[in-house]
């Protein structure tokens, strides 16, 4: 699969920004909970939900890490939140500069929304990844690098999107170490927002084109959890209120109030 991907430079980040793929996190799959707890659901282990939310908003959970190997005790809050994030496996950034920026937002949105773009990771490592491609970060813990690269492959193949080469000897090299390594699909990674094969292929290949059912849904989804129906009009509202800084995942947050696209708003 790595050899069907296109290869060629990176081009410019001009114009980019967290914005073009959504305005934060959405509900894709018209659940009533947004990605980022249906991921945490997903990831996490032993996982216990704010009360009165509907097993929605995660409140806590332990998570074993693949990029450090070790195991972090989650719970939410204003200062443990981003203990544990939501990663975008292939960095939206780097999604941008090879092929995203041609697309609409409405494929954008479900790219940036899809269950294989998406793994909850230690907070830190995230950040230090930033937006890395294969060829400048790799996890450190090096047992799960044969699958982080495959799934980098996956969601290329799967999107559309091309490697630098650069990208593709950094990937090659990983996977030479283990050729036996199985391509994810969406059979085998689970995901909040699941994309069906087209048609015209095998079951349990990777699908041409996942954005024709992977849909936003900010025409049509169910209400949120009450706590989750907060707005803040700016970061003035956020702090008369007591609640600067306000994370991914806290009630009122969005993209807003988070200029520097960091998880954290009103800094």
């Amino acid at each position: 699969m790595l050899d069907t991907l296109e290869v060629k430079g990176r081009a410019p980040k001009t114009g980019y920004s967290r914005e073009a793929f959504g305005d934060g996190w959405v509900d894709t799959d018209r659940n009533g909970c947004d990605t980022r707890n249906d991921v945490l659901a997903r990831d996490l282990d032993a996982e216990m939900f704010k009360p009165g939310t509907r097993d929605c908003v995660v409140a806590t959970g332990t998570l074993a890490d693949p990029y450090s190997g070790t195991t972090i005790a989650f719970t939410r809050g204003e200062d443990t939140s981003s203990d544990v994030q939501i990663d975008h496996v292939v960095a939206l950034s780097d999604a941008w500069q090879k092929g995203a920026q041609q697309w609409d937002t409405t494929k954008r949105i479900a790219f940036a929304n899809d269950g294989l773009e998406l793994l909850a990771v230690d907070g830190p490592l995230n950040g230090q990844k930033g937006d890395g491609d294969a060829a400048t970060w790799l996890p450190p813990h090096r047992a799960y690098r044969c699958t982080y690269v495959a799934r980098q492959v996956a969601i290329k193949a799967t999107w559309g999107l091309w490697i630098t080469p650069a990208e593709k000897d950094a990937i090659a090299t990983v996977l030479a170490t283990c050729p036996d390594q199985p391509v994810p699909t969406t059979a085998t990674t689970a995901q909040p927002a699941p994309i069906q094969p087209s048609a015209s292929q095998p079951d349990g290949t990777v699908p041409a084109e996942p954005f024709t059912t992977a849909q936003p849904s900010a025409d049509v989804q169910e209400p949120a959890p009450a706590d989750e129906a907060v707005s803040y009009a700016n970061c003035d509202a956020v702090r008369a209120a007591g609640a600067a800084p306000i994370r991914t995942g806290e009630p009122g947050y969005s993209r807003k109030l988070d200029r520097d696209g960091d998880g954290i708003g009103c800094e």
